[in-house]
């Protein structure tokens, strides 16, 4: 017996297998059964906004096939769900991988094997995509290339790991009460972490009531991971607030969706946060009194009742952006030296 879910799984599976093997024509195709002609695609920074598969296709994939010869899609993650408002999504999250053979986004190609982790979630009506919200972590391979051009990440960065259970590709039919009560503990947990620093200290978050002592949290490169409660808070929660401690003070802006499949629960919106940079220490960054809209694409683990492991995906190049850094300019000064770059331009070349 399958559900909606599992035929939402079913109607993209198609899409993850021409990815793994990727072939153009293949993935078009796929693509084009799965995907609205007028669905709306919004991919990470510098991408943006396009409508439908083709534009997707030829704006996206093609130029990361182009630098990735072999490309290569691996998904850990697999899950879908409802939101509390009735909305349905599906959200995967895994890397792409294969030889990095020529520049991607004028970074230089390493002529290795390259690996980029994604953050994918799609929302179905009538058993088809009508909108897409993709993280794709750039910095991680301009990281690999030694062309990571700002201040080096205060967290580990490393090739993020799936599931310590290796159970993320949830199979079906889903589990309605297991799979609500994840997400509505995600949600509670999330409406306590609001209260600092707000309403008092760390204590008001009561985080060892949510997250285990052995928790992961695997930030996107420019933070990186942190391991358990004082990893997580060393690494990116102090430095966060410290720099923006207006933190949740603008939820009527935002758009997020909360969805539950088993064990994993996932987040997704764009814009999921809005907060002013008005102090420093958070990515060597000097406060501008700049309010910015932030995405953030998220999947979490529960296990006997608490947070074993999150993934947390940022789209740091937009938040640059906003704050009137461009990176991959700087990127492209940074790099005008080395071999494989035009020193006039400062561009990539294969």
């Amino acid at each position: 017996m399958t559900d909606r879910f599992d035929d939402m799984k079913t109607a993209f599976a198609p899409v993850r297998a021409a990815m793994y093997d990727f072939e153009p024509a293949s993935v078009r195709r796929a693509l084009d059964a799965v995907v609205a002609p007028d669905a709306t695609m919004r991919v990470a920074f510098p991408f943006g906004t396009m409508t439908g598969p083709g534009a997707l296709f030829d704006e996206a994939l093609a130029p990361l096939f182009h630098a990735v010869p072999d490309l290569e899609r691996r998904d850990h993650i697999v899950i879908a769900g409802d939101t509390p408002e009735g909305a349905c999504w599906l959200g995967c999250g895994g890397y792409y991988t294969g030889l990095f053979a020529r520049p991607f986004l004028n970074i230089p190609p390493t002529r290795h094997q390259m690996h980029m982790r994604f953050h994918e979630f799609y929302r179905f009506e009538g058993g088809r995509i009508v909108e897409m919200q993709a993280l794709w972590d750039i910095p991680e391979v301009m990281m690999q290339a030694g062309a990571w051009p700002l201040a080096p990440s205060l967290g580990r960065e490393w090739h993020v790991p799936g599931p310590a259970t290796q159970d993320g590709l949830v199979a079906g039919p889903r589990d309605a009460a297991r799979s609500d009560a994840t997400r509505d503990l995600i949600i509670e947990m999330l409406e306590h972490m609001k209260r600092h620093p707000g309403q008092g200290g760390p204590e008001v978050m009561e985080m060892p009531r949510f997250w285990h002592e052995r928790m992961s949290w695997y930030g996107p490169s420019g933070i990186g991971t942190g391991r358990g409660v004082k990893g997580f808070r060393d690494w990116h929660q102090i430095p966060f607030l410290s720099a923006m401690p207006d933190r949740g003070a603008y939820v009527d802006e935002i758009d997020y969706h909360f969805f539950g499949d088993g064990a994993y629960a996932a987040v997704t919106g764009w814009p999921n946060m809005i907060q002013t940079v008005s102090h420093g220490g958070w990515l060597g960054i000097a406060p501008s009194d700049k309010r910015i809209a932030m995405r953030s694409l998220d999947f979490w683990r529960v296990e006997a009742g608490r947070i074993r492991e999150n993934w947390v995906m940022v789209d740091l190049l937009d938040a640059f952006d906003q704050l009137g850094v461009d990176v991959l300019a700087r990127m492209r000064e940074f790099n005008k030296a080395r071999a494989g770059f035009d020193p006039e331009t400062g561009r990539a070349v294969a």
